[in-house]
């Protein structure tokens, strides 16, 4: 039973594929009278007024005119997780309404998994085989050369952690980091995407989904890659031309790839990229640990609990 006397919080609905997990409704329901889109939509004129926030997981409940406009009471918008490009800040921000996230969550499982693909990639760790015979070589990653695109906290976590494998660095971003953070993970800053394409032996794709990303990595930043090269995906499938990279990985245009994100999310069962032996494919679990999600769940209910206190929000989006 729900305490009516808790502030009313929108989700999109309780565990499933879909809703919000159900190891974390215990919590949630300590703060929040929870309501499910179902039950919103069968009574949208009763709930509407008494929602105060909207709690976003894995992208659901989408943030449309017109859920806006059935929530006059709405104060915030809390979405699970560092991506921004399912939510329309401006729209949001028309109405009077704040965003929050969790990019501090999941930074470093991010930057966890990122590693592990590009070691799984290098070293071939799951690719199929009948036989296991001398000439089974990989790339080795110590002492060699990564290209991190897009150097935010979860970049910057993976350079720190390929310090380990007394690896180059470089990076490309919209803006360069301060002297003495590059010095404390040894980075180096390419103003130009090319020039550190042309250089790496593995290039890392950490940055978010925005018009000015998508599409970044497409047919012709493929072509500058070295043909021994692999390329991995944890930002946004968006960011990379799909149809670019199947066919460099079918022409030998570069070595391999590894991808967290493609678009659509799950790719369909018969999308040539699953035929591939030279691609590992993992369904965006950057962040599915049990200590991070616990996290984003109790960052969420910081934030919208200061939101409804007039306080200052931790992780508020801020328009740029």
């Amino acid at each position: 039973m729900e305490d009516e006397g808790l502030p009313a919080v929108l989700v999109s609905g309780f565990g499933g594929p879909g809703g919000v997990c159900e190891d974390h409704l215990g919590e949630l329901r300590k703060h929040f009278n929870l309501i499910g889109m179902q039950e919103f939509v069968g009574n949208k004129t009763h709930l509407g007024a008494k929602i105060r926030a909207v709690l976003i997981w894995g992208g659901k409940p989408a943030v449309t005119e017109e859920l806006l406009r059935s929530l006059p009471a709405l104060s915030v918008v809390a979405s699970a997780g560092a991506g921004l490009d399912h939510l329309d800040l401006k729209l949001i921000a028309s109405f009077g309404v704040k965003v929050a996230n969790t990019p501090d969550a999941v930074s470093s499982p991010t930057a966890d998994l990122g590693m592990a693909l590009l070691l799984a990639a290098a070293r071939r760790v799951v690719e199929d085989t009948e036989n296991f015979a001398m000439n089974w070589m990989g790339q080795e990653v110590t002492g060699a050369t990564l290209g991190i695109v897009g150097m935010g906290s979860i970049g910057y976590r993976i350079a720190q952690r390929a310090q380990a494998f007394d690896m180059k660095i470089l990076y490309h971003n919209r803006r360069r980091r301060k002297t003495e953070e590059e010095d404390a993970v040894g980075a180096t800053y390419c103003e130009r995407l090319d020039d550190l394409l042309q250089q790496s032996d593995f290039v890392m794709v950490a940055v978010s989904l925005t018009p000015q990303t998508r599409g970044l990595i497409g047919r012709r930043e493929l072509r500058l890659m070295k043909p021994t090269a692999i390329l991995v995906n944890i930002g946004r499938g968006l960011v990379v031309d799909q149809d670019a990279l199947l066919q460099a990985l079918q022409t030998g245009v570069i070595k391999a790839a590894a991808l967290d994100v493609t678009h659509p999310e799950p790719l369909p069962r018969d999308h040539p990229l699953l035929k591939l032996k030279n691609i590992i494919l993992t369904p965006h679990i950057g962040s599915a640990t049990h200590q991070a999600r616990r996290q984003m769940m109790e960052n969420l209910v910081e934030s919208i609990l200061a939101s409804l206190n007039g306080l200052p929000i931790p992780n508020e989006v801020l328009l740029k």
